[in-house]
């Protein structure tokens, strides 16, 4: 039997716990996959103000849990097999540790491990508007190897509700580390129909 692949996920402080939550419940679906989940206290604040939920009930998500003040767990070290790791949502105060290179916590030390093993960090960033302080950390982090993604809606995919939002940023996460998933992401066809439509409903009647 091979041994599953691992993501670490971490959940901070930033408003969306939502993501991290459901990006945890989609990995344990995948098979083959083993998640390590690492949240901050603020991030455990979040989650319960946003979702109402207990710190077990967030735990009980993944396969194996951290404390964000052990910096002596496995996901410290860059001999720690894994995939990469996400931080969703990733407060603005993680991003700049992360461009810093402040390994204060589990979290950032992870990050930091992604980064100089050259492995894939995705930073679901949540803040708006941003000053430059936050766009020069967004853009050190991406010349250092991270991939900085806001959760942004689409609204190309006509959401009928929040769920539909983050299961599409989800299904984005998720290609990004190619966990395969169904339901997640609408999957952009091209606008020919929409196209279509459009022109034929500007085009005069008698019109050639």
């Amino acid at each position: 039997m091979s041994a599953p692949r691992r993501l670490v996920v971490a959940i901070t402080g930033a408003s969306g716990a939502v993501y991290g939550v459901r990006l945890l419940q989609a990995m344990g679906a995948a098979e083959g996959w083993e998640t390590h989940l690492v949240c901050s206290p603020s991030g455990l604040l979040t989650a319960h103000h946003e979702l109402g939920l207990q710190r077990p009930e967030l735990e009980r998500l993944a396969n194996v849990v951290h404390n964000v003040r052990d910096i002596g767990a496995s996901v410290a070290s860059g001999s720690f097999r894994c995939d990469g790791m996400v931080v969703a949502p990733c407060s603005m105060r993680t991003l700049a540790a992360v461009a810093t290179g402040l390994a204060d916590n589990l979290i950032t030390r992870s990050a930091d491990v992604m980064l100089k093993e050259r492995r894939r960090l995705v930073l679901l960033a949540r803040e708006t508007p941003l000053h430059l302080a936050h766009l020069r950390n967004m853009t050190t982090v991406t010349e250092m190897g991270a991939i900085v993604m806001p959760p942004v809606p689409a609204f190309y995919t006509h959401p009928q509700d929040v769920d539909d939002i983050v299961n599409h940023t989800v299904g984005r996460v998720l290609d990004l580390f190619d966990v395969p998933h169904t339901g997640l992401v609408a999957r952009w066809t091209g606008m020919r129909a929409t196209l279509a439509a459009v022109n034929t409903a500007i085009t005069p009647r008698g019109t050639p």
